[in-house]
């Protein structure tokens, strides 16, 4: 159905995270209530004050007459406390409006590429399935056991669409289904190691069948179990670190780290779990690593880089092709004109 104006002006509101008095504070010249009937469907702004509007939100004008209109459903939010509605509803309508700009983006180049879960139907009863649902995965996309460059353009390559965002450190990331496609849309404001096992964290939420009578909090940390798990395949990790230890020394940690993506509470936590240190042992060493100040910034740092690639590749290759004109590829790289031009004109010469 198409969307109407109303549905569009609220989506938009949503998206910036304002109320309806802060926006007629941004234009000055309108009050709440005359907003508020927008809203309801019950009147229209003028081409000017629709232009300030845009402007004020953040969108470009044509945000309001797009006709495609993506809901999102089995949505998985990963977040440390708990989001306030505004915030929650400002990512969702992101995600949204990204899956419409690519939906249309996709068509115009008839360049889809649909998900297929490979290991559709795993049942994760325990943390006992999960190594083994991680290493069918990467057998099925052929990644073997060696460490990953790129976890988000590995998912992308499947089909999965992957949306980097910056947003409220209280929010991590999150999994969804919009129309057809899957989305993973991931926190920025944090670092690349994060980054990769929060997108991995979510991937398990999309491909793993979970038993229902499992609380949620279980699910979670299974979750960050197979994240782990496809990261660190349980083989190649016994050979780096041997089958027991009484102690990991911080250097081996950071090596690891660097070498694989992980953080050291990850790699620890792994090796827990696969017996390689005793319970004893982890709570020493989570205890030390707490004194030392390492939780919140832990030692070591992994060069390697995680960026959605896709959606600008296919832009790009739509303008340079002239299958949409500049005007077009600016307004759904959400850009003025002006910077998309200058932005291929130097990838072009750069």
């Amino acid at each position: 159905m198409e969307s109407t104006f109303a549905d569009r002006f609220i989506s938009a509101r949503k998206m910036a995270g304002i109320s309806l008095q802060e926006l007629a504070d941004g234009l000055g010249d309108v009050s709440k209530q005359a907003l508020h009937q927008y809203e309801q469907g019950k009147a229209k702004p003028d081409s000017e004050r629709l232009i300030r509007i845009a402007q004020v939100l953040g969108v470009r004008v044509n945000y309001f007459f797009r006709s495609e209109r993506i809901t999102l459903q089995n949505v998985e939010f990963r977040k440390r406390v708990k989001l306030t509605k505004t915030e929650e509803e400002k990512v969702r309508e992101q995600t949204i409006d990204f899956l419409e700009r690519y939906h249309e983006l996709e068509s115009l180049l008839d360049a889809q590429i649909t998900f297929e879960n490979p290991i559709e139907g795993t049942v994760i009863n325990s943390f006992e399935d999960i190594d083994p649902a991680a290493e069918r995965l990467r057998d099925a996309w052929k990644l073997g056991r060696d460490s990953i460059g790129n976890v988000i353009e590995t998912l992308e390559d499947r089909g999965i669409k992957v949306f980097q965002i910056s947003a409220n450190e209280s929010f991590d990331g999150l999994s969804a289904m919009g129309n057809d496609s899957l989305v993973i849309v991931v926190n920025t404001v944090f670092d690349v190691v994060r980054q990769r096992f929060t997108t991995l964290h979510e991937l398990a939420h999309c491909v793993l069948r979970f038993n229902p009578d499992l609380p949620e909090k279980q699910v979670e940390k299974l979750c960050h179990a197979f994240a782990g798990a496809f990261l660190l395949p349980k083989e190649t990790f016994i050979e780096e670190m041997t089958i027991r230890r009484r102690y990991i020394s911080l250097a081996e940690l950071v090596q690891m780290k660097e070498q694989y993506g992980v953080s050291i509470q990850a790699i620890m936590a792994r090796a827990k779990a696969l017996g390689i240190i005793s319970d004893s042992g982890y709570q020493d060493f989570s205890i030390l690593f707490s004194k030392l100040g390492y939780r919140k910034n832990e030692p070591g740092r992994y060069t390697g880089q995680e960026k959605a690639l896709r959606f600008k590749q296919l832009l790009y290759r739509a303008a340079a092709e002239e299958i949409i004109s500049m005007s077009k590829a600016a307004a759904l790289n959400n850009q003025k004109l002006a910077e998309f031009r200058q932005e291929l004109t130097g990838l072009t010469h750069g």
